[in-house]
C-alpha cells in the first residue's frame, strides 16, 4: 500500500479551516501534488446559527422563530426584501454596533437595512420602499444565497 503523498495532520487541519469559516470546498497545490477537501453544506437552519468571525451571534428573538418556516413562503410575500447576491449578512456596520435596523421599526425608502460581504467588498442592502420591519429573516454573520428572502417590511 502506498503512503498517503500529504501529512494527514495536515489535511485534518485544512477540514477544520472548512468547519471554522463555513467554507464547503478548498484546495491547496504544492508543485506536482494537490489535494481537495469538499464537505457538503449543513442545513440551512444550521448555517442561520453560524456567526462570523468577530460577530457576536446573537439573533434576534424573532429570527428563531422564522428558521422553522419555508424560505419560500418568505420569498412570495409582497413586503420581502430578497438578496440581490450570495454573501454573508451583516445587520449591523461593524460588530458590537447597534443594527441598521430592528423589527417594528419604520424605515425610508433608500435606507440601509443590513450589509452582505460578497468577495471582500461590504455591499448596502437599501429598503424598496417605506414600511415597518415587521421580521428579519437572517442572523448576522449567516451566509445568504441569491433571491433568499432577507426581511419582511409591511
Amino acid at each position: 500500500m502506498s503512503e498517503l503523498p500529504f501529512d494527514p495532520a495536515a489535511i485534518r487541519l485544512l477540514a477544520a479551516i472548512l468547519g471554522e469559516t463555513g467554507l464547503t470546498e478548498i484546495e491547496i497545490a504544492e508543485q506536482d501534488r494537490r489535494i481537495r477537501i469538499k464537505r457538503t453544506p449543513a442545513p440551512v437552519a444550521m448555517l442561520a446559527q453560524a456567526a462570523a468571525p468577530g460577530v457576536a451571534p446573537s439573533p434576534p428573538p424573532a429570527t428563531r422563530e422564522v428558521q422553522a418556516a419555508a424560505p419560500d413562503d418568505f420569498a412570495k410575500h409582497p413586503g420581502a426584501v430578497l438578496s440581490p447576491m450570495v454573501g454573508i449578512a451583516y445587520l449591523a456596520p461593524e460588530p458590537g454596533a447597534a443594527n441598521f435596523v430592528t423589527v417594528g421599526q419604520t424605515v425610508e425608502a433608500g435606507q440601509t437595512l443590513l450589509l452582505i460581504e460578497a468577495m471582500k467588498t461590504f455591499n448596502q442592502i437599501k429598503a424598496p420602499k417605506a414600511g415597518t420591519v415587521s421580521r428579519i429573516l437572517v442572523a448576522a454573520g449567516a451566509p445568504v444565497e441569491f433571491g433568499e428572502p432577507l426581511l419582511i417590511l409591511a
